[in-house]
């Protein structure tokens, strides 16, 4: 069976009342600890609805309470499904 391509999508979270509180801090620790909790939050998320090794996550995106991941199609389904997610779209090349 052929392995399917992978592309990169966004995927956007749905409101995170500690996601709201830890942004509201700009300090230096505040931003490690924000970072370090989204990062966290995101792997877990990922690794509670897809298979290990299966996807890679590229980065947390700190501003927007979301992720970019390199996924199947067939992933990016299972991922809109989650009570968690908001939004996932694919990555759009521009010309």
């Amino acid at each position: 069976m052929a392995k399917q391509q992978q592309e990169v999508y966004f995927v956007f979270m749905n409101f995170d009342p500690d996601y709201e509180r830890l942004r509201a801090d700009r300090s230096k620790e505040g931003s490690a600890t924000l970072d370090a909790y989204l990062s966290h939050k995101h792997d877990k998320l990922l690794a509670k609805l897809l298979q290990p090794d299966t996807y890679r996550k590229k980065s947390s995106l700190a501003i927007v309470d979301g992720f970019a991941v390199e996924i199947t199609d067939a992933q990016a389904s299972i991922l809109r499904s989650a009570k968690e997610v908001r939004v996932v779209e694919k990555n759009q090349e521009l010309a």
